[in-house]
């Protein structure tokens, strides 16, 4: 069986920030041995809240996902991550345990640091790509081509006349 190289999105959520678990969680990740090809703080929008999760919008608890994301209930940062090298989404996924913090085996991330709220919402810590699909779209919802060190899909550059943007005083 060939082993492919692939990337992955990470997302160490809200409650994970809140909590000071940024050390912990990457700690834990590194046992993967992957490397981390782009990583940044956000301060997640509606919209980027909204794409990232549109495979759920049919969910009754979207729209506490989509908050709870956003940081309303603990934070307005997430830190975006990443990881690149052989069966990253397999890897990664594994160290994450299950979305329900409650079925996550207890040495995961889910499982030592989530919890569900006594309104039902799932603070698990940590978002990890599903498939490669998944990865790409999510990976260029969060991402510019020029925030990671390495180019994993195919880029184009684009000439703009009126461009404006914030630099440095």
């Amino acid at each position: 069986m060939i082993v492919a190289e692939q990337q992955t999105l990470v997302l160490i959520k809200p409650d994970g920030l809140k909590k000071s678990l940024t050390g912990n969680v990457l700690t834990r990740l590194s046992e993967t041995k992957l490397t981390i090809i782009g990583a940044k703080i956000v301060k997640p929008t509606r919209d980027l809240s909204v794409a990232h999760y549109s495979h759920m919008k049919d969910k009754p608890f979207f729209e506490e996902l989509i908050r709870y994301l956003m940081g309303e209930f603990h934070t307005p940062r997430v830190m975006a991550l990443v990881y690149h090298g052989e069966d990253a989404i397999e890897k990664v996924r594994g160290i994450c345990g299950s979305t329900n913090p409650e079925e996550a085996d207890p040495v995961s991330i889910r499982g030592a640091y989530g919890r569900i709220t006594t309104k039902g919402v799932y603070e698990n810590v940590i978002h990890a790509s599903t498939n490669e699909e998944e990865a790409e779209r999510e990976i260029k919802l969060w991402f510019k081509p020029g925030e990671l060190i390495l180019e994993p899909y195919p880029v184009k550059e684009e000439v703009a006349s009126n461009y404006r943007r914030k630099v440095w005083a």
